[in-house]
């Protein structure tokens, strides 16, 4: 029946798959493998090509596929980058919608001519080009720039993070060759704030030529207010009024706003930016440390809509700030790692009480929140013989049934029993519990049956964890594919026999400073499975990492 499907409906059906399931299906057939490309191919799978001539038939090949997403490594001003770049250009260019060239170091010349022979770009990543930008001439040349404007007329992601010498100049120059531009990242550029003209817009006399301003910044957002969608300013230094200045720009409805690490920013600031940009799906806060309860309350009345939220590192953040969690009801992600103040009484009322738990959140991170408690509000009541009944009795993290990924890394108090009865989700393919003092092998089983679906395990530094422990857990885990176990003392070769067993899809395995297994154990057990593609194995054995390092 499916192979008589058309290959339209077999690449829409499998879009719904996750990428693990997908992978499998593409082995059953020819029609399925074709199918389960086209997928990748729209979701824009990024293949990381390392720039060296043995990469040349790779490109060839990725061509003939159609591949429209890359990362090229390792790039600089030498010949071999060269002819990579022009075969990039030649092979992949035409259809080629995402270019990363992330820490490269390209000439000039050699970025002109790729961009050139890309027309059909819409991602553009240049962080940490720094060898573009140092001479301060990059699309000096008008006819150049008109070139390059050109081919990148459909271009509506710029990534430009991390440049130290990107200045006002340059900026400019780029950014006026991307008219379509709706999403740009200038994340730990050093913006400068001083005074700019008082009305009407820049003249090229008023750009710098040796700094980045942010007066020239807000500019461009004033120009382009009507596309621009995102804006990541992380590590910047913005200033209170630099962010409100920025939230009341005419025209500007942002969906996307990154200030990871910006600690100059008031609550007065973020407050302002909610009633100002209400329509805001993902924000990130992360490390602004002057913030406390008093923004997040701001944030969970303005911004409705919200799906992503980060508030990693907010020392100030305590229990009676996350209750106000609950009012967003569309947050898909929430990373609250680092928050030390955080008990978890706060964030299980606001997230899992009967009838306000949020239905759509999928991604928790409380890693490192050293305060985290097995409260009952973090589990379900106690159950009586009469009640065999799984739900909860009250505020509880299990009604949150949409949850895939979860990390709880370093929550150092909690216990194998709660442990036990927080984690049941049968949909959960991620989790980390790594630096969990107290986890034992009792923990470990509980989690096996109560998180079935499990695609990616982390319990590094886990001591307590031995193999009788595996013995009755892995059977439990037949889809893991990414397993680290570095740093379990207790561990021996047995464990991998029994994950080699019964985790047949396991890819990557890290089993680094585990004293009791050693590398004869794990050179046979990678020769008994071919589809591993990864082993970490640093200091197995009881290596003396003293003499080794």
């Amino acid at each position: 029946m499916a192979e008589s499907l058309p290959l339209e409906m077999l690449t829409y059906i499998l879009r719904f798959l996750p990428l693990s399931d997908q992978k499998e299906a593409s082995l059953v057939s020819r029609a399925w493998y074709c199918a389960a490309q086209n997928v990748l191919r729209e979701m824009n799978v990024r293949y990381n090509i390392p720039v060296c001539s043995a990469s040349l038939p790779a490109i060839k090949s990725l061509g003939l596929r159609g591949i429209s997403c890359i990362s090229l490594t390792n790039l600089d001003g030498s010949p071999v980058s060269q002819q990579v770049l022009q075969s990039v250009a030649h092979h992949l260019g035409p259809h080629l919608q995402s270019l990363s060239l992330g820490g490269g170091s390209p000439t000039e010349a050699s970025f002109v001519a790729l961009v050139l022979g890309c027309p059909a770009l819409h991602s553009l990543d240049l962080s940490g080009c720094n060898s573009l930008f140092t001479s301060g001439m990059l699309l000096a040349q008008p006819e150049t720039a008109r070139q390059v404007q050109q081919a990148l007329s459909g271009l509506r992601e710029l990534s430009l993070a991390g440049l130290r010498d990107l200045a006002d100049l340059t900026f400019n120059r780029l950014s006026s060759c991307a008219p379509s531009l709706e999403r740009l990242s200038l994340a730990y550029c050093h913006l400068t704030f001083k005074p700019g003209p008082a009305r009407g817009s820049l003249s090229p006399q008023d750009s710098s030529p040796s700094q980045l301003s942010f007066h020239n910044l807000l500019q461009f957002v004033k120009e382009r207010a009507g596309r621009l969608r995102a804006l990541d300013l992380s590590g910047t230094g913005l200033l209170p009024e630099g962010l409100q200045a920025l939230g009341q720009v005419a025209g500007l409805q942002l969906q996307e706003l990154s200030l990871q690490s910006c600690r100059d920013l008031s609550t007065e600031a973020v407050a302002a930016l909610c009633h100002q940009q209400p329509g805001l799906t993902s924000l990130d806060l992360s490390g602004c440390s002057e913030l406390a309860d008093r923004a997040l309350v701001a944030v969970s009345r303005g911004l409705q809509h919200l799906q992503r939220l980060s508030l990693r590192k907010l020392q100030r953040l305590t229990d009676a700030g996350c209750t106000a969690l609950g009012a967003l009801r569309e947050l898909r992600s929430l990373d609250m790692a680092e928050c030390c103040l955080v008990s978890g009484r706060g964030l299980a009322q606001a997230l899992g009480s009967v009838h306000g738990a949020l239905p759509a959140l999928a991604t928790l991170s409380l890693a490192y929140c050293s305060s985290l408690k097995p409260h009952l509000e973090l589990e379900h009541q106690a159950l009586s013989p009469k009640d065999p009944s799984p739900q909860p009795q009250g505020p509880s993290l299990l009604m949150l049934q949409a949850l895939q990924e979860l990390d709880l890394t370093a929550c150092s108090k909690l216990t194998d029993a709660s442990v036990a009865k927080v984690l049941q989700f049968p949909q959960l393919r991620q989790l980390s519990l790594s630096l969990l003092p107290e986890l034992t092998d009792k923990g470990l089983v509980a989690v096996a049956r109560g998180c079935p679906s499990l695609e990616l395990l982390v319990l590094s530094h886990c001591n307590l964890l031995s193999d009788e422990g595996w013995a009755q857990a892995a059977s439990s885990w037949p889809r893991l594919e990414h397993l680290n176990l570095s740093g379990c003392s207790k561990l021996t070769e047995q464990t991998l026999d029994t994950i080699g067993q019964a985790c047949k899809q396991i890819q990557m395995l890290d089993v680094s400073m585990c004293p009791g297994i050693s590398m004869a154990a794990i050179r046979r057990f990678q020769a008994q499975r071919p589809q591993l593609t990864c082993v970490q194995s640093r200091f197995v054995g009881g290596a003396d990492l003293t003499q080794t390092l």
